[in-house]
């Protein structure tokens, strides 16, 4: 047995290498050389511990990366490497197959078409997949884990960078979030409406009570590494909607006359929808934080982050593909931005499905606004036990705070498609392709062939121009429905 010792800057020791004779390795972390890494057959790392269950705290510590070089771990007060890439796809799964796939029939294929829309699914799935790709592997840049988008580009650009990709990411998952709410709220609605026809009960009221259960689940969860359980419920609960609205939509639709499938309007306003269904098109595979996702995922945190996304490209399209599609065969151009508005069938099957669909959107929006509470854990130092008092009344005040504004900005603007093609206009876009094409061209310039830089710069220019189409015809659509609704409008 042979034994390497490092030393930090400072002369700590940062851990111990022991190279056995099956050649396979373990780290050894901390003064007192505890053992944070164990090794499964095959030798890939499965799992992490640390005496305060929080690898970020302390000092810091470093790990060995997938192709065995000491890499740094930074300081967070959530927890990081903590969970299989089977859990983390899921989380990703979760994402797609959130309520929002119940308002793509409207939202895509209805602007697009069957031609656009099924190939334009398509383009977007293979897209998305090598543009997230691009980022997951840039997670160990420079010898130091990146576990939040804005470290990442600071590494690459430097701090100018910085601030700027972190103003776009949370500008990205804000408006996600308001979207969740809006879901959330037309879910509680279509709810009462089965059951009451005297409007008494506006949608913002619906908006502002899923809002007070966002809240509640934020408060309970601690960490994104928390939701586990929450995870298969969230599965449970997306196969619940998405299975009814499927059966459902398939009844309507053999029992309906012919369909009328052109694409409505003049050609100007049609070539804005077209742009804005394209940006729709992004929203749906994209989280904006893929590396606050891969921060969770065991090491080897590349091989197992690939592993996530192939899972979530695959199986996980497979029931958003199938809701998305047979929701437009159903009702053609009569189709609603909320799929179950549009279905016909039993009062408590509709019900079964729109109180899934709102608890799996709670489950959901957690996900989208965990980096925000993982910046404000760690500012602020909340670490420890959940229920200690300071970190539960900080948890209350804080993200009861951020979901009490994001709660009044759905009620207000509750104009869910616009809200997606903003969303992908002005943050997906520079976020999961112009920032991931450009950040590996920049990282990996020395390693590329005129024809990838080539490739990577084309990707870059398309995806920015898309980018600035897509901004105004969200901003037009957002100014047409204002002349038609007003704000806190029940729609």
């Amino acid at each position: 047995m042979e034994r390497q010792k490092g030393k930090e800057e400072g002369g700590l020791a940062l851990g111990e290498v022991v190279i056995q004779e099956e050649e396979s390795l373990s780290l050894l972390l901390g003064t007192q050389g505890e053992d944070l890494c164990t090794q499964e057959e095959g030798g890939e790392f499965v799992g992490m511990e640390h005496q305060d269950d929080v690898l970020g705290a302390g000092p810091p510590k470093k790990v060995l990366s997938d192709d065995h070089l000491a890499v740094e771990i930074p300081e967070t007060a959530h927890q990081i490497s903590q969970d299989s890439w089977f859990q983390v796809g899921f989380v990703l799964t979760t994402g797609i197959n959130s309520a929002y796939v119940l308002g793509y029939s409207g939202t895509v294929m209805l602007p697009l078409g069957w031609l656009g829309g099924v190939l334009g699914l398509i383009l977007a799935t293979a897209i998305s997949l090598y543009a997230n790709a691009l980022v997951a592997k840039l997670h160990e840049f420079g010898g130091k884990r990146h576990i939040r988008y804005r470290d990442l580009a600071r590494a690459i650009y430097g701090q100018k960078a910085y601030s700027l990709t972190w103003g776009l990411q949370y500008v990205n998952l804000f408006m996600i979030n308001v979207g969740y709410i809006i879901l959330a709220g037309q879910a509680l609605k279509a709810v009462y409406v089965l059951y009451s026809d005297d409007h008494v009960m506006k949608l913002p009221y619906f908006i502002a009570l899923a809002g007070l259960g966002c809240g509640l689940f934020a408060i309970s969860i601690p960490h994104l590494s928390a939701l586990r359980i929450w995870l298969g419920f969230s599965t449970l609960f997306s196969l619940i909607y998405i299975v009814i609205a499927f059966a459902l939509a398939l009844k309507d639709g053999i029992e309906a006359p012919p369909r009328d499938y052109s694409i409505a309007g003049t050609k100007s306003s049609r070539f804005f929808t077209t742009v804005g269904a394209v940006a729709n098109l992004v929203f749906a595979f994209n989280t904006g934080m893929l590396p606050e996702i891969q921060a969770t995922v065991r090491q080897p945190v590349v091989s197992n982050m690939m592993k996530a996304l192939y899972f979530q490209f695959t199986v996980g399209v497979l029931p958003m593909y199938a809701i998305t599609f047979i929701g437009y065969w159903a009702y053609g151009s009569n189709t609603q931005t909320y799929l179950l508005n549009s279905v016909s069938g039993p009062a408590w099957v509709k019900t079964l499905a729109n109180i899934a669909a709102f608890l799996q959107t709670v489950i959901a929006l957690h996900i989208f606004a965990s980096p925000m509470y993982e910046y404000l854990d760690t500012k602020f130092n909340i670490k420890g036990s959940a229920l200690a008092f300071r970190n539960l009344s900080f948890r209350i005040g804080v993200r009861g705070g951020y979901l009490g504004i994001t709660t009044f900005i759905a009620a207000l603007l509750p104009f869910l498609g616009d809200f997606m093609s903003l969303t992908g206009a002005f943050s997906t876009f520079p976020l999961t392709f112009i920032l991931a094409n450009h950040m590996y061209l920049v990282a990996k310039k020395n390693k590329l062939t005129s024809m990838q830089k080539s490739w990577h710069w084309l990707n870059v220019c398309f995806f920015g121009l898309l980018a600035v189409l897509a901004a105004i015809s969200a901003l037009r659509l957002i100014a047409v429905d204002s002349k038609t609704y007003h704000i806190f409008a029940d729609l």
